[in-house]
């Protein structure tokens, strides 16, 4: 929505002060001629909010809340009549489901869990295969391990949900976000959030121009959330907060025609003065730490039975492994896989993954098992917050001599898990988004080669 149409202020306002444009330069060092300079020292953001101004942004983003706020499950249960234990439970599930995760994606999610997992005491009894299973394709898999860990430590703490952010910060996972959103939500106490969509907002509001991940600056974001808080409704004020950054304050498109604080957002009026500073010049960009390129050869490893037939009658099972519990993706499982030091052409990727069945399984590909096929599939890449990681995906089609089976030789410390899974198994399991997309690049060459097979047949029958 355009900016301009928003364009009704006069005057500036900051601190509860009214200033003309002259005295504002000298406050600000912003001048109608020359732009906000980015980066500006810590030291220039306002540390208050008059008291006028908070109550405007209190009473405006409420009744905007309560009209406009989306229904959504968790917030259907933190507002029932429901026990403090389960309002704290949905909301700390929820919270977590959406860290680096969107709404849309979390609705499902969180409906699925808490029907397997209603309660605490339910999620604790359950195993972290269980919950990685169900958490499979939200990512950032250490959330889910944190959850049940979580669950864990307050049941066996006797099993009362903590109601205070200094008892909820004491549980393992729970930051000092996560345990504001479940003290003001779930039990009204009136603390601060401070989550990418507030550090938007009340920078638009001050007109912050320092950088938003500097500790020093984090810690002022804080002081101005605890400020604005609404002491008799410190849950649906977080939340409309969040919510305001989450829809009309967006990163790129705000839509401040119809944003209910417009008339104490500094930012805008700054633009008034000087279109050349815009509302999405706050906050500042920071630019991102640079992703680390890996690689790694992939085997997606079929052991056939009995029959030496890969078509649709064939009996075949997968093998899948345990990665280490600790680490990225701590817990789950794959297809095996070696991670390579560069990239590496195709005989140096087989290498790889021949030493690596060697050491694991005692896999011999020359001695204890024939090759039916060997295919290269192709690439995938998967992108992680931190890592860009490089998959080269081939097909193994094996068949084990006389009675020999497969083994892990290993019975010391590192020794790998691992298991046999059929396709259909295979199919319904919860895999990480990585494994399935592999999973699903060898089923495509499959079917591709079922449907090329027939018409060869077809094409020598008419020769003959």
């Amino acid at each position: 929505m355009p900016l301009g149409i928003c364009l009704q202020f006069q005057t500036h306002c900051l601190a509860g002060k009214r200033y003309s444009v002259s005295s504002m330069e000298k406050k600000t060092g912003i001048t109608k001629k020359r732009p906000r300079k980015p980066g500006k020292e810590v030291g220039d953001i306002e540390d208050i909010f008059s008291n006028d101004e908070t109550l405007q942004i209190r009473a405006s983003l409420l009744e905007w809340y309560d009209k406009n706020q989306r229904d959504l499950p968790w917030r259907r249960i933190s507002s029932s009549n429901a026990s403090d234990d389960k309002r704290g439970y949905a909301v700390w599930v929820s919270e977590v489901m959406l860290q680096q995760t969107r709404v849309s994606t979390v609705v499902d999610y969180f409906n699925r869990w808490m029907n397997k997992w209603p309660t605490l005491h339910h999620l604790s009894q359950a195993s972290l295969e269980e919950v990685n299973e169900m958490w499979a394709g939200l990512g950032y898999y250490r959330r889910a391990r944190f959850l049940l860990e979580g669950a864990k430590e307050v049941v066996e703490g006797g099993g009362s949900f903590p109601e205070t952010v200094s008892d909820l910060r004491k549980i393992r996972g729970i930051g000092e976000y996560t345990a504001g959103a479940i003290a003001s939500i779930a039990f009204k106490k009136a603390v601060p959030v401070v989550d990418g969509n507030v550090v938007r907002v009340i920078s638009r509001l001050k007109a912050i121009s320092a950088n938003p991940k500097d500790p020093v600056t984090v810690k002022s974001f804080w002081k101005l959330a605890g400020q604005l808080v609404d002491p008799c409704s410190p849950g649906d004020f977080n939340q409309a907060l969040m919510e305001l950054g989450a829809t009309l304050c967006s990163l790129s498109n705000p839509g401040c025609a119809a944003c209910p604080i417009s008339a104490q957002c500094h930012a805008l009026s700054l633009y008034r003065q000087n279109e050349s500073v815009h509302v999405t010049d706050y906050p500042i960009k920071v630019v991102k730490a640079k992703q680390r390129h890996e690689f790694s050869a992939v085997s997606v490893v079929e052991i056939l039975d009995c029959q030496e037939t890969t078509g649709p009658k064939s009996s075949s099972k997968f093998i899948l492994v345990k990665r280490p519990n600790k680490g990225l993706l701590a817990g789950l499982w794959e297809f095996p896989s070696v991670l390579l030091e560069k990239e590496a052409d195709w005989a140096s990727r087989r290498k790889a993954i021949d030493n690596f069945l060697q050491s694991s399984f005692n896999l011999d590909l020359k001695e204890s098992t024939r090759i039916v096929s060997r295919e290269d599939i192709g690439e995938y890449v998967h992108v992680f917050s931190h890592i860009r990681l490089k998959m080269h995906v081939e097909l193994l089609v094996l068949h084990p001599k006389g009675n020999r089976s497969i083994d892990n030789k290993k019975l010391d410390k590192e020794s790998i898990t691992w298991k046999y899974v059929d396709s259909k198994n295979l199919g319904s399991m919860g895999l990480t988004s990585g494994v399935r997309k592999v999973y699903s690049m060898v089923q495509k060459h499959k079917q591709t080669e079922q449907d090329i097979i027939p018409k060869a047949r077809r094409k020598t029958a008419v020769r003959r």
